[in-house]
Formats: structure tokens, sequence, C-alpha cells
């Protein structure tokens, strides 16, 4: 079976399957991959690792066939369950990726910056976000290395600082009095946490809750909408 893999990955391997590469001290540990299914569970996508498993075997050389010893896979995985060490080296591994690919991911990471600036970042003219198509053009006009491995995090800091001299960006932050019925209290705790911070929460004598949230100034229409819905409109918000 592994003769006949082997083979075929010679004639035209870019085409039918691929290489993740993870180094770890000296040794390097090799998966063979579907390309398309293995990019998609690069971006997130929720699929069992075994369906973009080509062979369950962890090799030192995937092209030479070479397989890692149960030793060096136990010494650095603890583990000698091959579709768990899989599960590592893909979440730390390099993907050989062709080009369709490369862009591909280029793509979906600065869509994902292009949100992030949205949301926690407004025009200080007019105090309201800029629009998705502004910011995508403005990329595109900065020419701005986007990586498709670095986390989001990562390099955000070194796009936003180029950016500004052409897109002119603010964070600001809101403080919100935010005021709901009892029986949606715990609805509304959901939205809080997951748009903002609370800096204090108060039961008030007819079972309602108050609740002071901060939050950025480019996430109010989102909150807003988001508390509405899960109050039925009953929810009052104030800026402090």
């Amino acid at each position: 079976m592994y003769a006949y893999i082997f083979s075929d990955i010679r004639i035209n391997m870019l085409d039918k399957f691929t290489v993740v590469r993870l180094s770890a001290g000296n040794e390097k540990f090799e998966i063979l991959v579907k390309p398309d299914p293995a990019l998609e569970y690069k971006l997130g996508k929720n699929i069992d690792i075994s369906n973009i498993m080509i062979s369950d075997e962890i090799y030192s050389d995937a092209n030479k066939g070479t397989r890692i010893s149960t030793e060096k896979l136990m010494k650095h995985f603890k583990t000698t369950d091959q579709l768990e060490i899989a599960k590592q080296i893909m979440a730390k591994g390099d993907l050989n990726m062709n080009t369709d690919q490369r862009r591909k991911m280029i793509e979906e990471k600065k869509k994902q910056i292009v949100q992030y600036i949205n949301k926690n970042f407004v025009d200080p003219k007019t105090h309201m976000p800029h629009p998705i198509s502004r910011i995508n053009a403005v990329l595109d006009e900065a020419r701005l290395a986007i990586d498709p491995f670095k986390r989001l995090d990562d390099q955000i800091k070194n796009i936003i600082e180029p950016l500004r001299k052409i897109l002119p960006l603010k964070s600001e932050i809101l403080e919100l009095n935010v005021t709901v019925p009892p029986q949606f209290s715990g609805q509304s705790f959901s939205v809080f946490k997951s748009i903002g911070e609370i800096k204090s929460e108060q039961w008030l004598s007819d079972g309602s809750l108050q609740v002071v949230l901060n939050i950025n100034a480019g996430m109010k229409g989102s909150f807003l909408d988001r508390i509405g819905t899960a109050t039925k409109g009953s929810a009052q918000v104030t800026e402090r």
C-alpha cells in the first residue's frame, strides 16, 4: 500500500498530497494530508483529523517514507496515539501550500483584520466605524504584508500604525449604564461578556439588573441590537 502511495507522490505530490512539517529540537515530524481539507482545518473548519490524513503514520521524511520511532514520538508528544500527534502537528506545524491555497489563507487573514478594525476603531470625526469596503480599499492601497500563519493579535499592531497614515483611526471606549428586567438577566449576561467588560453589577429592589459596561465605541450599534433582541426591547441603555 505505502509503496503505491509514495510512487504516486513522486509523480504528482502537490496535486494529490502535501506535507505538514513540525520541527522540534533536532527532529522533524511530518504527516501526509489532503491539501484542501488540510487548509480548511488550518483555517478553523471543524473537520475530523482522520478525514484529512493520507496515512496515519508519522514520518521524519514523508517523501522517502522514513517513519519516526515510537520512542521519539513519546519523548516529544508524550503519547504514541498517531491521530493525537497529527492534531498537534497540524496545530503547530507548517502546511506546504500551493499558490492558490496561500492566496486563500491570506484573504482569510485579511478578512479577520478588516473585521477587527471595523469593530475596534472609529473615525475620530464621526465616532462611527469605517465601512468594511473602505478598510479593505485602504489595506490594498497600503500594500501591507499579511502573514497567513501569524496570529491576528501578533500582527495587528504592525498593521494599525502604518494604516493610520491613510485612514484616521481611534480606539474609543464608552462606559454604559445598562438596566434589564429580571427575566432577561441570564441572556443579557452572555451579551455583556461577549462584547465588553463588566465594571460593576447591581441588583435593584425590583429585581432588575443594572450593569456598568465598557465597550469599544465601534461596537455600540452591534451591542444595542443584541441587547435589544435579548431583552425584547426592554433594556435601558445610557452613556455615563
